[in-house]
């Protein structure tokens, strides 16, 4: 099964920037451990600041064999494109939060995304990627 994560703005930082919200380590470091502990899976990944480069990739792999895990970012507030473009794609996409965007600003705790994926893992730090990549383990066993 392949899988790809694609991460919006300012995840580049991640390790970075606020610390004490996302943690110190790095996305890269994070994902050679994903990679390890999910090796019977190939793992791509893609980061971007920019909407229509985010859409691009949404399109590349919507229509393979793929699930894509998404943390959109800011976007997930405000892209009614990148919506649409979940909407537009045949793979299953995975809504992903490093932090609990319930608990957050208000004008934060509305997705824009969720209704178009199917599921949203919120809350639980970088694990909550590794919960994204078992929740698509799980859907895809349920549809073979």
């Amino acid at each position: 099964m392949k899988l790809l994560i694609i991460n919006g703005p300012n995840l580049n930082l991640l390790g970075k920037r606020q610390r004490d919200i996302y943690g110190r380590q790095t996305f890269e470091d994070f994902l050679h451990e994903l990679r390890a502990k999910y090796n019977d899976y190939r793992i791509d990944y893609f980061q971007s600041n920019k909407e229509g480069e985010i859409i691009d990739k949404i399109h590349e792999f919507g229509f393979s064999d793929v699930g894509i895990i998404l943390n959109a970012g800011g976007y997930t507030h405000t892209s009614v494109a990148i919506s649409d473009a979940i909407l537009s794609v045949e793979c299953p996409v995975v809504e992903v939060h490093i932090t609990n965007i319930l608990a957050r600003e208000s004008y934060r705790q509305k997705s824009i995304l969720s209704k178009n994926c199917v599921g949203s893992i919120i809350g639980f730090g970088l694990d909550s990627y590794k919960l994204a990549i078992e929740s698509l383990v799980l859907l895809k066993e349920k549809l073979t």
